[in-house]
């Protein structure tokens, strides 16, 4: 497996289709994060940012191959594994790209509530971030391995299911990402920090899942 990583992330270094959906996120964070602003609202909008980022990098990640070397890395070391390194590899991308992110927005915020009247200690706030973040990577994951192949096998379609699957999956109640955002942004209000934890257990559960789902369906349609 670290051999197809490795594969894997020559791939998408070289290619550089990685800087379209990183400069995304550069451009998020550059709207809705603003110094001195609060910590928790802050923290919030970056989580929220990663969703959409993470389900495009997985997307790019499992079309960069050119069919005929796809088929040699499935003979060599299969096809479920080849689709999982690639999954791999995307969401490792995002979760660095997060755990950049988090601590400069941690930094550059105001540790204080919504209306600035309640102190927010930094290091709890920027642990809810962290998992929130961690929480959106997985979310993001689960949503570009379903909109991708095997399972969405057109590219029009593809894209469109990750746009409406970013948007839905922030503003459904019950979405674990929904919930990690929304913990934040109720916090800011009165100061208290909610750490989601429960959303990331079930981020981590849907993530497993979806990604199971499509190595075994790879190895059937493709």
């Amino acid at each position: 497996m670290t051999a197809l990583l490795r594969y894997q992330t020559g791939l998408l270094l070289r290619s550089q289709r990685w800087l379209p959906p990183v400069l995304l996120y550069v451009i998020f964070l550059g709207i809705g994060v603003r110094v001195g602003e609060p910590v928790l609202g802050a923290l919030g909008w970056a989580a929220a940012a990663l969703v959409p980022v993470t389900a495009w990098l997985v997307r790019i990640c499992l079309d960069q191959e050119p069919p005929a070397a796809r088929h040699v890395v499935a003979a060599a070391a299969g096809r479920q594994r080849g689709h999982l390194a690639a999954v791999l590899t995307a969401a490792t991308t995002t979760g660095l790209l997060a755990l950049l992110a988090t601590p400069l927005v941690t930094y550059v915020s105001r540790p204080t509530s919504a209306d600035y009247s309640a102190y927010v200690a930094p290091l709890p706030a920027g642990l809810a971030g962290a998992v929130a973040a961690g929480v959106a990577v997985l979310t993001g994951t689960a949503l570009g391995t379903l909109c991708s192949r095997p399972l969405v096998l057109g590219r029009g379609w593809s894209t469109a299911a990750t746009l409406l699957g970013s948007l839905l999956v922030l503003v459904t109640t019950g979405s674990p990402a929904h919930h990690a955002v929304t913990a934040l942004v109720t916090g800011s209000r009165d100061g208290t920090v909610h750490i989601p934890w429960l959303a990331l257990l079930g981020a981590g559960a849907l993530a497993a899942a979806a990604v199971a789902l499509a190595c075994r369906l790879t190895a059937w349609r493709e």
